[in-house]
């Protein structure tokens, strides 16, 4: 049977478990991947039927930039498309979806032709992009490439939304750490000013998003970093219950 299976296919087969137990261990190498600092895109790889994967930033917040790539042509798919402003993964990160392109080859992608024609050659068969969204911000994507035309399954679909999920967490670990180290936010004396209301409104986004208080209090340094405003600002207005920072809120 192929790497890739169809799309319909029945996702509680006993069969499905070693691949569940695959997502499994990815989300565990992901959820470790910035204290270990290991790769963020090997765990895509050896969980999903893809050759390569990529990982990047998208947008004036953080940054536009590759964070990391799998091999050469991952990494040639990443910077195409940030250098023609076009492909999946800007698709992915505007609609905040998954972008499932089974076959690569077959005729123009409307909404990115240029990228299309430019990898025409490249021997490549299906892309896939999944946005990386934490609470109400869409921080990049991730890409992932197969050298044969072929669709992933509702589980490989899911699968690949929990590690995003995950990895997006990761990488705004990693760009606000960078602010730091350059002196663009100082997460300790905002919390030090009303420790109270910034543990508050941890609990109350923890509780909102699904995530752990190291998570949460993440969502709430990166929306603060995105419109320029201080932790404890934010934190109060989320107790006050003026601010939802859900996914479901507008990108900032």
């Amino acid at each position: 049977m192929s790497a890739f299976h169809a799309v319909d296919a029945a996702s509680d087969y006993p069969e499905d478990e070693p691949e569940r137990a695959g997502f499994a261990a990815a989300a565990d190498e992901l959820s470790n991947a910035y204290e270990r600092k290991t790769s963020l895109c090997a765990p895509f790889v050896g969980a999903l039927p893809v050759a390569g994967a990529a990982v990047s930033i998208l947008g004036e917040t953080f940054g536009t930039e590759t964070v990391c790539a799998s091999d050469k042509q991952a990494a040639r798919l990443d910077e195409l498309q940030i250098d023609i402003g076009e492909g999946p993964c800007w698709q992915a990160r505007s609609t905040r979806r998954p972008v499932l392109t089974g076959d690569v080859q077959r005729g123009s992608q409307s909404s990115w032709p240029v990228f299309s024609e430019a990898i025409r050659n490249d021997g490549v068969g299906a892309l896939f992009a999944f946005p990386l969204i934490v609470g109400s911000l869409v921080i990049g994507a991730v890409d992932l490439y197969a050298r044969e035309p072929g669709s992933l399954t509702e589980t490989q679909v899911e699968g690949a939304e929990g590690l995003a999920a995950i990895a997006a967490r990761q990488v705004l670990r990693k760009a606000l750490s960078e602010s730091d180290r350059y002196g663009l936010d100082d997460p300790e004396t905002d919390a030090r000013l009303s420790r109270r209301v910034v543990h508050q409104a941890t609990g109350m986004v923890l509780a909102q998003l699904g995530l752990s208080a190291s998570d949460a209090l993440i969502v709430i340094r990166g929306h603060a970093f995105s419109a320029g405003r201080s932790v404890r600002e934010v934190a109060t207005e989320i107790v006050e219950r003026r601010l939802d920072l859900s996914s479901n809120n507008p990108e900032i």
